[in-house]
């Protein structure tokens, strides 16, 4: 088993590597490399050889040999396809991986269709870990993420001091075993999914009946109906912000991929098929393009009303997300 370690600790130094220097994968290496750890990067695209750079890690265009060398392996890639492909498909990195090795995936990911890759992996003797990240791109750059874990206890307590180095205090969950991380990330997702598309059209009923938007916030968040998304994520659907750090189509994946998951368990699923529904509608009227709220946008449009309203007006206690 090898020890993980920073440098300037004094012990022996472990190598690792990271695959996907996207909106994510950026700053989890930066932050890798600036706690002291060797950090080797690598990515389809070849353009992301200066990001790599600018993070202080090492480059390393081919992915199979970037995993061969790896004590950890960490991946971050849009979706399941990539990582799939990335590991089973021509060249993948997962043959490449040597026994005693750790995978951790930190993708937002199916936990059905990891199932064959993370047995794979397995049956070299590498140690598997899912720890999809929540707290989007800005806490990434501040090592703030909330991270779900699944997988061995163990594995998790040999590489805490890694994770926590991603993870805001408190923030580095152990949810359950293989996929448990995967899926407590999907349904945090489909839980706020689905309050944007609630809050928007409580909103918009409120502004139809002449209600003051800024009243109606002030309201609903000291009320029973208060929540996260009124408290941190309103600002940015007042401002007209349709949170572009997430493709459209990525969003309706997850949603999709959840109320699958539903359907396998043969559960009612009725409010979140009608969530996943709006997102659908979303893309087919915009296509994949970057933006968490454009179900939101969409509800405008069909509307013919705006949610706009000024920070400056907000009462006095009430913060700005």
């Amino acid at each position: 088993m090898v020890a993980i370690c920073r440098r300037g600790t004094g012990e022996s130094m472990a190598e690792i590597g990271l695959v996907g220097l996207g909106r994510m994968g950026v700053p989890i290496c930066a932050d890798l490399v600036q706690a002291g750890y060797a950090v080797r990067a690598g990515d389809r695209r070849p353009e992301a050889a200066e990001q790599a750079a600018r993070c202080g890690a090492r480059w390393e265009p081919e992915l199979a040999r970037l995993a061969a060398r790896a004590d950890v392996l960490i991946t971050v890639l849009p979706g399941a396809g990539e990582v799939r492909e990335l590991m089973l498909g021509a060249g993948g990195v997962a043959a490449a991986l040597r026994a005693g090795t750790t995978w951790i995936d930190m993708t937002s990911n199916s936990p059905a269709a990891m199932t064959e890759v993370r047995n794979a992996v397995l049956d070299r003797g590498v140690q598997v870990l899912d720890a999809p990240a929540g707290g989007g791109v800005a806490a990434a750059r501040h090592g703030a993420l909330q991270l779900l874990v699944g997988g061995r206890a163990q594995v998790i307590a040999q590489h805490r001091e890694l994770l926590e180095t991603l993870a805001r205090p408190g923030q580095l969950r152990h949810v359950g075993g293989y996929g448990a991380g995967y899926t407590a990330k999907l349904l945090i997702n489909l839980l706020w999914f689905g309050q944007a598309v609630g809050t928007a059209e409580a909103l918009l009923l409120g502004r139809a009946s002449g209600l003051d938007l800024g009243t109606l916030r002030d309201v609903l968040a000291d009320s029973a109906a208060g929540s996260r998304f009124i408290d941190h994520d309103l600002p940015a659907l007042f401002a007209g912000d349709v949170m572009p750090t997430f493709g459209l189509d990525r969003c309706c994946e997850e949603l999709q991929i959840v109320t699958d998951l539903a359907r396998d368990h043969h559960l009612p699923f009725h409010a979140s098929h009608a969530v996943a529904d709006a997102y659908q509608r979303a893309l087919r009227r915009y296509g994949p393009a970057d933006g968490e709220l454009l179900a939101v946008t969409l509800l405008e449009e069909q509307a013919g009303l705006q949610l706009r309203h000024s920070p400056a007006t907000r009462g006095p206690n009430k913060p700005d997300g």
